[in-house]
């Protein structure tokens, strides 16, 4: 069928302009004096673009062939080369896949009437948002590279900082737009040491550079600070806990979903030009993704706000990748074929993974905060009443997150499981094993975060007035939720399929060694996998309509609970979201710091007192913020030459050429 399409059309061409037309959808409503019409026109052009871009990435995912365009541009830094190969392709599909379904869920949660001061924006920037990203995995040319790297930056600031009259907002953008500019000059460093290298500004060819020159290193260096900020690795994570908690639900579904991809996408592509790379670049990107899987992961399971939660818990799949990653490159140094393949299929499918249910617990989120009015976890409580339909989908999403069959996350960190123990019968690397129980304790602090996050959501009795009264969401609202929740699913039921979309992109990245790996070996594995999820489901459909039906036949009585000795109950006594991973965090006490407010009670009859627990983000409080202080007390001098007198300003410029004249001669 691919074939055929191929022949028809050009696929390169109808995703580049698919591309294009994300990034167009947002304009007309800039015109628009009426609210609503723009909104929807961006909607059914973001949907229609992904209808057509998605075959089209599919199609060259599937054609093994790299199609390239190249733009006259004018100017001196070489020609303007847009390539599309299996690789690019394979990061397409959920650019294409978010945005659509974004760009329908805003008109329920973010709808132009109710929002007239910032829906044009936010429709416009969130459509260039995902258009730049697109075409990002096109360029081909280093300053192009950048210079779309940059629209993207900026357009995610101007979406994260939305609701701008909010101190906490103005605040998080600030810290993102200091975190992405930092990595963005670690990329000036890498791309001018690139051409360097080569002699062009046109990206290398894969395999044609050596990992043996010391210029070598200070690529991967700058590849690992710049791509790693965006993608949020840990320690270059300061930005993504406050940047996807403030900002609009579905822009932070579009963030986590995808965005961060771009950063390991930049990370892949980089290392793809090597074609010896050293054991040590493998190690570091195992130790700094299995660092940040735990870390992330337990700063979650700390956080009493739902979308902060959700924000670290990014931080716990990326660092899962990265480790999928550096075990495949691992297997790449030492000639290790089938570590290589099940590190670096591992770490693709759980990108693609995460593509699908990180964005339907985002876009879950948005519907709690829209019928409950708030983010705070402990005033929350009994929703699912209410919201059956989100319930069950937020549901999905959380079983999938932990890794858990018959759903998708599963099948992605068993392929790393089975890596990892593949070690076992190996003559090096067998090391690698200790990786296992450390992924195993990620995943049961990940139970232990989304237990809390569901169980205080939408079980118990509301805390709150706004949770008293909750509403189920709109249609606009829940097909997004739904059609993520069916793709995870599917991937969980049907693993050979979506490892069909994993391979030519495995192909792409490491050809030798990928032929010398017998896909069928881990087909039939996978098959096993797929009984065992479609064995659950059915066990899990039978429980379910035989407790329908013993319900349904049996008489219906009510009677109050054991009260604990109290008479009368209340919502204060049932187990908020604090106290439940209260133990959990406790563990981790030397990491995850936290400010305590205790109430002081004096005489006999205290008055009215509350105490409080929030956690801190560690590196940003405890690392970066000092060392700015520091720098601000260092240069503090520097601020008696600027005092807004224009002819002083013209001798520092003057002098300034001077100096650097006699320099120069």
């Amino acid at each position: 069928m691919f074939s055929i399409l191929q022949g028809v059309y050009d696929p390169a061409a109808v995703a580049l302009i698919a591309a294009l037309a994300l990034g167009f959808a947002g304009i007309p409503g800039l015109f628009l004096r009426t609210p609503g019409p723009g909104q929807m026109c961006a909607a059914v052009i973001s949907i229609l673009a992904s209808m057509v871009g998605i075959p089209a990435a599919l199609v060259l995912l599937f054609s093994h062939a790299t199609t390239t365009f190249v733009l006259e541009w004018g100017l001196p830094f070489g020609s303007c080369e847009l390539a599309i190969d299996p690789l690019s392709a394979f990061f397409l599909l959920p650019i294409f896949l978010v945005a659509a379904a974004g760009s329908l869920f805003a008109l329920g949660y973010w709808p132009a009437a109710e929002h007239p001061s910032t829906e044009r924006g936010l429709t416009f920037f969130y459509g260039i948002l995902a258009s730049s990203m697109a075409i990002l995995l096109t360029a081909r040319n280093g300053v192009f590279f950048l210079m779309v790297w940059e629209v993207m930056a900026l357009s995610a600031y101007f979406l994260i900082v939305t609701e701008h009259d909010s101190e906490d907002v103005r605040r998080a953008g600030i810290v993102y737009l200091i975190a992405t500019h930092s990595g963005s000059a670690a990329l000036y460093v890498l791309f001018s040491l690139l051409a360097a290298q080569t002699g062009s500004f046109i990206l290398p060819v894969a395999g044609s550079l050596s990992a043996l020159p010391p210029a070598a290193m200070a690529i991967a260096i700058a590849a690992f600070v710049g791509f790693g900020a965006k993608a949020g690795i840990m320690p270059l994570h300061i930005w993504l806990p406050s940047a996807h908690a403030n900002a609009p639900s579905h822009v932070s579904a579009m963030m986590s979903g995808v965005m961060l991809k771009m950063g390991l996408y930049g990370i892949f592509r980089t290392l793809t030009f090597f074609h010896d790379p050293p054991l040590l670049w493998g190690a570091v990107l195992t130790v700094a993704g299995i660092s940040s899987a735990l870390l992330g992961i337990a700063f979650a399971v700390a956080q009493r706000d739902m979308k902060r939660l959700l924000a670290c818990s990014s931080i716990e799949n990326i660092g899962i990748i990265t480790t999928g990653f550096g075990v495949a490159m691992l297997g790449v140094s030492s000639h290790n074929a089938p570590l290589a393949y099940l590190g670096m299929a591992g770490a693709l499918l759980h990108i693609l993974n995460h593509s699908f249910f990180k964005p339907l617990l985002f876009l879950g989120s948005g519907v709690i905060i829209h019928a409950a009015g708030t983010r705070e976890m402990n005033l929350m409580g009994g929703l699912a009443k209410g919201m059956p339909r989100a319930a069950l989908f937020f549901f999905i999403g959380s079983v999938a997150i932990c890794g858990i069959p018959p759903l998708n996350g599963f099948v992605s960190e068993f392929l790393l499981y089975f890596g990892f123990f593949s070690q076992l019968q190996a003559p090096s690397l067998i090391y690698l094993v200790l990786l296992a129980p450390l992924l195993a304790l990620v995943g049961g602090l990940a139970v232990v975060a989304f237990t809390k996050l569901y169980s205080s959501v939408f079980l118990g009795t509301p805390r709150s007035q706004g949770a008293a009264h909750p509403h189920e969401a709109g249609l606009t609202m829940l097909l997004p939720m739904g059609l993520f929740a069916l793709l995870c699913l599917l991937v969980g039921l049907l693993p050979q399929q979506a490892m069909r979309l994993v391979a030519p992109a495995i192909a792409s990245f490491m050809p030798q060694m990928s032929a010398a790996v017998n896909p069928a070996e881990y087909g039939v594995m996978l098959g096993r996998i797929s009984l065992m999820a479609l064995l659950l489901v059915v066990i899990a459909a039978a429980v379910a309509l035989l407790w329908r039906w013993r319900l349904g036949s049996a008489s219906v009585t009510s009677a109050p609970t054991w009260g604990c000795g109290y008479q009368r109950g209340t919502s204060r006594m049932q187990y908020g979201a604090t106290s439940f991973s209260e133990l959990a965090v406790s563990v981790f006490n030397g990491i995850i710091r936290e400010r305590i407010t205790r109430p002081g009670l004096n005489g006999l009859f205290p008055g009215a007192a509350g105490c409080g627990d929030k956690p801190t983000e560690t590196v940003l409080e405890r690392v970066i913020a000092p060392l700015f202080t520091i720098a601000g007390v260092s240069f503090a001098f520097l601020r008696r030459l600027q005092h807004g007198q224009m002819h002083v300003y013209m001798i520092y410029i003057f002098a300034t050429l001077f100096i650097l004249m006699l320099w120069a001669h």
